[in-house]
């Protein structure tokens, strides 16, 4: 008899399953999904919809089948990797975390996460954690950065997870909705959900005070029913690798040079040398935010560690 339910947890080597009757399993895969060319590390993700049989002992069971996913999020393993990581799937909203400081989210991983969700038609959201610490200065860049994002027609909040500024705005996006959270190692993605569930106990870390960068706390993707919905934690990551079919068709992912781009003399214009280039003409006018463009060219180029870039701001 094969059973249906959703993936909860993902460690790599078991998952665990919540059934149609809301329990629990401890699910392994089939050899033969390991064996698959599959072009995935993980071929089963956190939101998955599977199908399993449940073993003799009726503790455990094998997962059997994946069924079709409405999207997923994915990106590049390493820069020397031909192969994906999924990092969540069946979601309605993914949410990045970013911060300005301690540490800082450069504007490169967040244009290349933002194409992910382009591509995958996942609604993003951008979260900017911590202005609690925020100075004069610091405070003008986010003004810019919210912008840049909200003109282009993205959601972005300030919030203090620490002093609880903002978070009501979050919760009502959440409600009746799976939500996977993004962001580099200590932006304070565990932090949120505790704040919104503060059962669960999440573990978290302080910063490195050396480098002010974040501590890996999340080791596995993992869904927790928050705020009437569903939030996938997930481990922090340092860089958002691109498949090379997503960054031949780069332009397709930014909703602002897509919008104009039928204004380009030419119609295969790949907004770069191309003479009467809509794109480039928007970009000299501040129609099109510089980072965003500047961003956009390092990609084209394959530049993949081009992450403080944002002296184009």
């Amino acid at each position: 008899m094969i059973n249906k339910g959703i993936v909860i947890k993902s460690t790599g080597s078991y998952y665990l399953v919540k059934k149609e009757d809301n329990s629990i399993i401890n699910c392994r895969i089939r050899g033969k999904f390991r064996t698959k060319e599959y072009k995935n590390t993980n071929p089963v993700a956190v939101g998955d919809i599977v199908g399993f049989k449940v073993q003799k002992d009726e503790n455990s069971g094998v997962i059997t089948k994946i069924f079709d996913r409405k999207n997923c999020l994915i990106r590049k393993s390493t820069n020397l990797s031909r192969k994906f990581h999924i990092i969540a799937s069946n979601i309605d909203y993914a949410f990045l975390i970013a911060t300005l400081t301690e540490p800082v989210t450069y504007l490169m991983f967040t244009d290349r996460w933002l194409i992910a969700c382009e591509k995958n038609n996942i609604e993003p959201v951008i979260i900017f954690n911590k202005i609690d610490l925020y100075d004069n200065e610091l405070n003008k860049k986010l003004v810019s950065y919210i912008k840049i994002y909200s003109d282009i027609g993205y959601k972005c909040f300030p919030v203090s997870v620490k002093e609880n500024k903002g978070i009501d705005k979050i919760k009502n996006i959440i409600k009746g909705k799976t939500i996977v959270i993004s962001g580099n190692s200590g932006v304070g993605k565990s932090s949120l959900i505790n704040l919104l569930e503060p059962k669960l106990k999440l573990k978290t870390a302080e910063i490195s005070e050396y480098h002010k960068q974040g501590k890996h706390t999340t080791t596995f993707a993992e869904m927790f029913p928050v705020a009437g919905g569903y939030l996938i934690d997930t481990p922090g990551i340092k860089g958002f690798g691109l498949d090379e079919e997503t960054k031949e068709n780069t332009a397709l992912y930014f909703p602002e040079m897509k919008k104009i781009s039928h204004l380009c003399k030419f119609n295969n214009c790949t907004h770069t040398h191309e003479p009467d280039c809509a794109v480039k003409e928007a970009v000299n006018n501040r129609e099109i935010s510089p980072s965003r463009y500047n961003n956009y060219l390092n990609i084209l180029a394959g530049e993949e560690d081009k992450y403080r870039q944002d002296k184009y701001t």
